[in-house]
């Protein structure tokens, strides 16, 4: 679990908007306990507060909650601003995120590969985003 004063506003628009961003709220549930999901809505109407009165940004939740996942990269930058000029509520969503980490669901399954004849095999559990997996590779001849 990170740090409150380390979570971005990348990480808690995610936190935030991710029951709209994820392909379905069973998937939600998968990862996070009732309570978590619980305070993802609480964080939501948080930033939904503090973005009234701002016609861009409503108008970038708005998109956000009917699924459009581009919109949420303008949500991040109105988050920061907010964030910035005001600590208390930067204070206030990060704690809020930080209880949302602290319910997310662990995967505690276990993972088994056998190798044989010195060969490499590479095993990961990646949760959103990218993963990058290699080595070196040799095709033919070794240089």
């Amino acid at each position: 679990m990170e740090p409150v004063t380390t979570l971005t506003a990348a990480a808690i628009a995610d936190l935030a908007f991710r029951k709209f961003i994820e392909s379905g709220a069973g998937e939600l549930a998968k990862k996070f306990t009732e309570g978590a999901i619980l305070q993802m809505d609480a964080l939501r109407q948080k930033i939904w507060d503090k973005m009234r009165g701002k016609p861009t940004a409503e108008a970038a939740l708005t998109s956000i909650e009917q699924g459009s996942k581009a919109e949420l990269d303008r949500l991040v930058a109105y988050i920061q601003v907010a964030m910035d000029d005001d600590p208390q509520f930067a204070d206030d969503i990060r704690l809020t995120a930080q209880q949302i980490n602290a319910g997310k669901i662990q995967d505690n399954s276990s993972m088994t590969q056998n190798n044989y004849d010195s060969s490499t095999g590479y095993q990961t559990k990646i949760e959103g985003g990218t993963g990058f997996v290699g080595g070196t590779h040799y095709h033919g001849e070794k240089p």
